[in-house]
């Protein structure tokens, strides 16, 4: 990758220079974060070089349009070829509808709109692209139910744009999101997948209603603890959604898109409500509580220190610790302390020798269903046709009606 060394902007000259670096850094779909970064300080260099040179207020992003449109004699109809429909016009020119990069391309363009102007405060772009419109699997969520359209495939940006404004806008996706790669997200996952169900989840937390406002500490150990305890009851896992209902915490089971090899998530809205979104991509018991209780405690945890988002591969558990995350390995302690606590664990016999009585009677004396015993024992020992009488399938999902599929 060839880098172009960063110049201050002193003439009009280095001006012109700027603008056109700029316009290059635009077509680049898939910016890195050093090629975002020169994007943002061309953008603050161009404007403080304005406001030396022309001290009158620079237009925002809308009305170098409608100024644009007034010398060209353009009405909005005019527009609908450039930016797509007489509503996508309509919201642009009202503030309602951010700028896209296809946009902007479309406008400067068609209309010869300085790109500088169109991505200075007040465009509404995100500070890095939000998705790949051409890799997003719109089918799929399409055919999920996820989003109401026909013939999807011609109307992706307005389509998306519902589902993004539903999940709370352009912002609503955390940094995090915008990047591939984490401590127990799959190599192998495909981002704009990943985004997808990420948008769809914090969109379902934000219609949930929850009865109880989220209130900054609750989620604590010995929540957790009361949270575990529900496995005891076979509508359990809905009585762990209504119970942390009331604590203002939302909880939403989404099936698993192709290629994200996901369990679960920790994430939050953009209303600050915290969010434990779940695929049951194995649809066990075990399964359900360990993962709810894990991304539980991520929100307990590490929110409060700047964390944004945790996806969540638990397969990933069988690798080395050394290669965790601290935070994830944080966040199994806390999960496995609520369910089994561990001085309960170290000193019972059903840790060498794992009978059926021996399950039973821990489960009863720390009050969690014995799959969790079983569970547990299956995964220390990597054994997993041990207990096997207790492990089942399809437990959780009929319990939830709203699962897509």
């Amino acid at each position: 990758m060839t880098t172009t060394r960063l110049r201050p902007v002193k003439s009009v000259g280095d001006y012109d220079a700027a603008l056109t670096r700029i316009e290059e850094l635009m077509e680049i779909e898939g910016r890195s974060d050093v090629e975002t970064d020169d994007l943002e300080i061309l953008a603050a260099l161009v404007e403080m070089y304005e406001d030396a040179e022309f001290p009158m207020s620079v237009p925002s992003p809308i009305a170098a349009i409608k100024f644009r449109m007034e010398q060209l004699e353009m009405s909005q109809s005019d527009l609908v070829p450039v930016l797509g429909s007489r509503s996508k016009v309509s919201e642009i020119l009202n503030g309602k509808r951010p700028l896209t990069l296809k946009m902007i391309r479309a406008l400067h363009e068609h209309l010869n709109i300085p790109a500088a102007l169109l991505i200075k405060e007040g465009g509404n772009l995100p500070d890095k692209p939000l998705i790949d419109v051409d890799k997003f699997p719109i089918k799929e969520i399409a055919k999920r139910g996820w989003i109401v359209a026909t013939n999807a495939a011609d109307r992706v940006e307005e389509v998306l744009h519902d589902l993004i404004k539903c999940a709370g806008g352009s912002t609503a996706l955390p940094q995090a999101l915008l990047r591939q790669g984490g401590a127990r997200e799959n190599a192998k996952t495909d981002v704009h997948a990943l985004q997808a169900w990420c948008l769809y989840v914090l969109c379902q937390a934000r219609q949930m209603g929850l009865e109880g406002k989220y209130q900054e500490g609750s989620i604590t150990p010995d929540l957790l603890r009361e949270i575990a305890r529900l496995s005891q009851f076979e509508a359990g896992p809905k009585l762990a959604q209504e119970k942390l209902a009331q604590y203002g915490i939302a909880l939403v089971i989404a099936a698993h898109l192709p290629k994200t090899y996901l369990d679960g998530a920790a994430l939050k809205t953009c209303d600050g409500v915290p969010v434990v979104g779940m695929t049951l991509r194995y649809d066990r018991i075990d399964n359900f509580w360990f993962c709810l209780l894990h991304e539980l405690a991520h929100l307990g945890r590490h929110f409060n220190n700047g964390a944004d988002a945790f996806i969540d591969d638990l397969q990933l558990r069988d690798r080395d610790h050394a290669v965790d995350d601290d935070r994830e390995r944080e966040a199994d302690e806390w999960a496995q302390e609520a369910l089994i606590p561990q001085a309960e664990w170290a000193t019972h016999p059903v840790r060498s020798v794992p009978s059926v009585v021996n399950v039973v009677s821990l489960a009863r004396a720390v009050g969690v269903n014995p799959v969790i015993v079983a569970g547990r024992i299956r995964h220390e020992r990597k054994n997993y046709r041990l207990l096997s009488k207790f492990m089942g399938s399809n437990e959780v999902r009929p319990l939830f009606m709203e699962v897509a599929t």
